[in-house]
């Protein structure tokens, strides 16, 4: 039996994956079981921004998991406090609560922006309402799809979570519109990235920022994806110089390793957790710790998101050089792009097949985008590589 058959029959239909069996990584490329290289324009959702096996958050983690591993938060542990402070520093923020995957981090931004509208903000008891996006995707769970517009999102798994409220992305007039006396919190991805990487215009999270201060609402940036130099700012809500009240991490924040996630936030906001009100067995262990220490600390040191600014403007500008009728649109900021397919040449599932089979792997998202997203060690000779790449794939299916 092959491995895509076995894992066909053995594991939940819920991904539909390239047929590609991957065994092994280094840096940007991918090798698959017959030896064959890729380059891995996907970076696991952003999550191996570092590049695969990197050495010193391989070292980091060996070392560490040859000393402790996991404790749970039952005890104090060295690695925890100087890794938290550092990501405090780098975010602007003073309290940190560790969490493992994404997901969880935003059910803990959510849990603390209602217990601040109640304790702080005076909201009635059950009352509080939380503004999102159309277009979100901030998670799986349950409460999480309940406000996803995307309809197979939700199908088959209701009922769902309320005080949810769904506005139009890139739309601050909606916003202010939205917001009433119960409202808690703004939550918002600065670029969306599930939704087909989405850029609202200029200067509407700073505008988003100006309102909820002004209403007293709490400004949550989920920075997951964007985070951690992706879009050529540490955060992407720097774009528009902005500090919000909370900021979300998670993907790259594990080194490509581990599940890592932060939700971090000002003090007044975290000081309403009180011990027994929320917690994760895993959250905050000495190994992820570590590694997301290392993580923070190569993100500075090897200056990547001067990187992906400076090689994203030259990506994006070389990929609306390639004339083919089959791009109706190229959008991106630093090393987050999308390539928006014409249904009417190619879905964009047809254009990631032709790419892997020419080399190159990545994914579609919401079947017309081709989403570009490499680690952020890549080299301008290998964005050239890959732009030849491309461009022999959309012309191989442009032809009648």
């Amino acid at each position: 039996m092959s491995i895509i058959n076995q894992e066909k029959r053995f594991c939940a239909h819920n991904y539909e994956p390239l047929p590609v069996v991957l065994a092994r990584g280094r840096g940007i490329h991918v090798w698959d079981e017959q030896g064959k290289r890729y380059i891995d324009m996907m970076s696991a959702y952003s999550a191996a921004s570092h590049g695969h096996g990197h050495p010193r958050l391989i070292a980091t983690l060996n070392a560490q998991a040859a000393q402790l591993s996991i404790v749970s938060r039952a005890f104090y542990t060295a690695k925890l406090a100087p890794f938290l402070e550092k990501a405090c520093s780098m975010t602007g923020q003073n309290m940190a609560l560790p969490m493992n995957t994404g997901a969880e981090a935003v059910e803990t931004a959510l849990k603390a922006a209602r217990k601040w509208a109640y304790t702080k903000k005076g909201v009635p008891a059950d009352k509080a309402e939380i503004i999102t996006c159309e277009g979100n995707f901030h998670g799986r769970t349950i409460t999480i799809v309940g406000f996803s517009s995307e309809e197979q999102y939700k199908n088959g798994f209701g009922p769902f979570t309320p005080g949810f409220k769904n506005i139009p992305f890139g739309d601050s007039a909606a916003l202010e519109v939205a917001i009433t006396d119960n409202t808690a919190a703004f939550l918002v991805e600065p670029i969306q990235g599930e939704g087909g990487i989405i850029i609202p215009p200029k200067g509407y999270l700073a505008e988003c920022a100006r309102i909820c201060r002004e209403k007293n609402v709490l400004l949550i940036c989920d920075e997951i994806q964007t985070g951690l130099g992706r879009t050529g700012q540490f955060l992407a809500c720097e774009h528009d110089h902005v500090q919000p009240d909370g900021v979300i991490l998670g993907k790259a924040l594990g080194g490509g390793i581990l599940p890592v996630s932060l939700f971090l936030a000002s003090r007044e906001v975290m000081e309403v957790f009180q011990p027994g009100d929320h917690g994760s067995t895993f959250g905050g262990n000495p190994l992820g710790a570590a590694v997301g220490l290392e993580a923070l600390n190569v993100t500075i040191e090897k200056r990547l998101p001067e990187q992906a600014a400076k090689l994203g403007e030259y990506f994006i500008s070389s990929l609306r050089n390639i004339e083919s009728p089959l791009v109706s649109e190229v959008r991106g900021k630093g090393l987050m792009i999308g390539l928006e397919i014409d249904p009417a040449y190619a879905t964009a599932r047809e254009v990631c097949e032709t790419l892997m089979n020419k080399g190159l792997l990545t994914k579609e998202t919401h079947e017309t985008v081709v989403r570009l997203a490499p680690p952020l060690i890549i080299t301008k000779a290998e964005i050239d590589q890959v732009l030849g790449i491309i461009e022999k794939s959309l012309h191989s299916l442009a032809k009648p």
